[in-house]
C-alpha cells in the first residue's frame, strides 16, 4: 500500500472513532475549577518571580508571557546570560489538556515540567536547592507556604506543585468556535465554517482534535514530504532513544493559534498562512489553493478563547539574608 493511500486510511479511521464518540472531533474547552486558592496564588508569584533564576532576571513568565498567547513570539526563546535555546517554547495555556509536557514529552506533566527550566542552565540557570534557599529566607513566600501547605518548610516539590496549580487555570474557554460547537450557529461566518469542513475534511483533525484541538498525541514532522528542520531537536527520539521516535513531536494545540507565532517547534514558519500550506503538504500531501488556505486561517483564528484574566501579584519583598542574583557572566 501506498504511503499515502495508508496515511489516508489512519486519518479516516481516528476521525471515524472521534465523530462516533462526540459528534465532532473537536470539544469546547471547561472553564477552570479552582478548588485550592491559596495554592493557586502562591503559584502565581512564583510563576512571576524572576528571583527563581541566577540572574534575578528571568521568570516562567518570560518565555510563556500571559500577555502574548502564553509564548514569547520569537523564534527560540533566550536565557540565561543571553543564550539562544534550541527550540521554540510552546504555550502554557491549556497546557493542563496535553498528554505530556516539551516537545519531546519528557516531563509527565505539569509539575513535572515547572522545575526544569529553573535549573536548566540555557535557561534560567539556578538550582533547585539555591531556589528553595531564596524563597525559604523571605518571610512573605514562608507565610504564603504555610497557608498553601500547612507547613513553613519550602520543598521544590512544593513549588512545582504550586507553579502547575496556577497553570492549571491557564484555560481559555467560550471562543467563537466554542460557542459555535453549543450551538450558536451565528458564532461563525460562512467563511469560517468552510473553512472547518476543509480542516476536517483533508484530514487535520486526525492530529489536531479534543478540547485542545492537538496536544494528545505525539507525530512525526514530515510524514509525506521530509522536512528540513532549523533546530537541532530530535523529538521523542531523545527521550526513548527508539530509532522509530526520530523527529516525533508532541502535536501543539491550536487554541489561540493566531497569536502564538511563529509556528513548530523550530519557529520556521512566522505566519498562520505559511504553516497551514507547509503542514497541509508535508503531512498530508495536500497543496491548498490561496482561497481554501484562507479559509483554513479563518476557521484558526476563531480558536482564540477568553485569555486568564487576574491581579497581578505583589510579590513579596527580599530579607536581608535573601542570596542575591548573579550578574549575566561576561563572554
Amino acid at each position: 500500500m501506498k504511503k499515502q493511500t495508508l496515511l489516508a486510511c489512519l486519518i479516516a479511521t481516528s476521525t471515524s472513532l472521534a465523530l462516533a464518540a462526540t459528534g465532532e472531533p473537536i470539544q469546547p474547552i471547561p472553564p477552570a475549577k479552582i478548588t485550592n486558592p491559596a495554592l493557586v496564588e502562591l503559584g502565581k508569584k512564583l510563576y512571576f518571580d524572576p528571583r527563581l533564576s541566577k540572574s534575578g532576571f528571568i521568570s516562567c513568565n518570560s518565555c510563556h508571557n500571559l500577555s502574548m498567547g502564553g509564548t514569547d513570539n520569537i523564534k527560540t526563546s533566550i536565557g540565561h546570560n543571553w543564550q539562544e535555546g534550541p527550540i521554540n517554547a510552546p504555550t502554557v495555556l491549556n497546557s493542563s489538556l496535553n498528554l505530556a509536557q516539551f516537545w519531546d514529552g519528557r516531563a509527565a506533566d505539569l509539575k513535572a515540567q515547572a522545575g526544569g527550566p529553573i535549573a536548566n542552565p540555557g535557561e534560567m540557570a539556578f538550582t533547585h536547592p539555591l531556589a528553595v534557599e531564596v524563597l525559604q529566607s523571605i518571610p512573605g513566600y514562608v507565610a504564603d507556604f504555610k497557608k498553601a501547605f500547612g507547613t513553613e518548610k519550602v520543598t521544590i516539590d512544593e513549588v512545582t506543585k504550586a507553579i502547575a496549580a496556577f497553570e492549571e487555570t491557564l484555560v481559555t474557554p467560550n471562543s467563537r468556535f466554542d460557542k459555535w460547537l453549543k450551538g450558536d450557529k451565528k458564532a461563525l461566518s460562512a467563511n469560517e465554517v468552510a473553512g472547518y469542513k476543509l480542516f476536517k475534511e483533508t484530514g487535520c483533525v486526525a492530529c489536531h482534535n479534543g478540547p485542545a484541538v492537538g496536544g494528545n498525541s505525539f507525530q512525526k514532522m514530515g510524514q509525506v514530504e521530509a522536512y528540513k528542520a532549523s533546530s537541532p531537536a530530535e523529538g521523542r527520539f531523545a527521550v526513548t532513544g527508539k530509532d522509530a521516535d526520530r523527529f516525533n513531536f508532541k502535536v501543539p494545540t491550536l487554541r489561540n493559534v493566531e497569536m502564538t507565532y511563529p509556528y513548530f517547534h523550530d519557529g520556521a514558519a512566522n505566519t498562520l498562512p505559511e504553516a497551514v500550506d507547509t503542514m497541509a503538504r508535508i503531512q498530508l500531501g495536500k497543496k491548498f489553493t490561496p482561497d481554501e488556505n484562507a479559509k483554513v486561517v479563518a476557521f484558526l483564528k476563531t480558536l482564540t478563547g477568553e485569555q486568564p484574566s487576574f491581579r497581578l501579584p505583589a510579590l513579596p519583598p527580599s530579607a536581608d539574608a535573601t542570596p542575591r542574583p548573579k550578574p549575566f557572566e561576561k563572554k
